[in-house]
């Protein structure tokens, strides 16, 4: 009777054991198969910009538009992170990048052996060339040896500024300094200066649609500057994604879309 007894409970028991067994495992994978796969976190990156450098970066209607903004956002788009612009004076791109308070910066940042040292910067993707620029009554200034005992007005931390200070130095011209492109253009407009110095295509873009900027450019271009994206010096793997966006823009036809939209083809 215990014998009997015992058969049946261990048959019980062990019925138990295996139905349990079963529906363990069934739920694991039901619920296996009704969670949503995992996604990578897709990256995000704040870059900064000077919005006062038309046709690369400006604002209108409220949004900031330009040649650099539309790169970096196609740029993401080809490799697959997300992008945050931020607005700012560029004498303090440099140093918020080194900060580790930007990500990186486009703002017709032109590249240099100086800014090698501080950031990393990508391969070039346009080839600038800095002009003298005066106002457009002016018939005094053609080249830089016209500057002696002249008044040079120029923005802070730019290629511009470096060149400003050489020939301030060389010819004894005076260098006054502003925070942004708009106010140094107004000091050669109202004749509180005899010339300003900035990128061709960025004064050549403000004279075709101001035509009361009272400005015009004179003479050959004074180098010959190429345009990189800065970026963290250690962040290889962004320099990387940058690089290698900027190729496929270039294969794919986007890169010239892009430059034709604002400056013509």
């Amino acid at each position: 009777m215990k014998k009997g007894l015992s058969i049946v409970l261990g048959t019980v028991i062990a019925l138990s054991l295996s139905a349990c067994g079963n529906g363990a495992t069934t739920a694991n994978k039901s619920t296996d198969s009704t969670q949503p796969a995992q996604t990578k976190a897709v990256k995000k990156y704040t870059f900064g910009t000077d919005a006062t450098y038309p046709p690369f970066e400006f604002q209108k209607d409220g949004k900031y538009i330009g040649i650099d903004i539309d790169l970096i956002n196609a740029i993401a788009k080809e490799e697959g992170f997300e992008v945050e612009v931020k607005p700012m004076n560029f004498k303090g791109i440099i140093p918020a990048i080194t900060a580790k308070q930007l990500d990186g910066a486009l703002a017709g940042i032109s590249i240099t052996d100086e800014r090698k040292q501080v950031v990393g910067l990508s391969d070039s993707y346009y080839q600038a060339g800095l002009s003298l620029i005066v106002r457009e009554d002016n018939t005094t200034i053609k080249t830089p040896e016209d500057l002696k005992g002249k008044v040079i007005a120029i923005k802070k931390g730019t290629s511009g500024a470096k060149l400003a200070d050489e020939y301030g130095k060389k010819y004894g011209a005076q260098v006054k300094y502003f925070d942004d492109s708009p106010s140094m253009y107004q000091e050669v407009a109202n004749k509180n200066a005899d010339v300003t110095i900035e990128d061709f295509p960025v004064i050549s873009y403000k004279i075709a649609v101001d035509p009361n900027s009272k400005l015009k450019v004179v003479g050959d271009r004074l180098n010959s500057d190429f345009y990189g994206i800065a970026v963290s010096k250690d962040n290889e793997e962004l320099m990387k994604k940058i690089n290698d966006g900027l190729k496929k823009l270039k294969d794919n036809g986007k890169y010239d879309e892009i430059f034709s939209t604002y400056m013509g083809k």
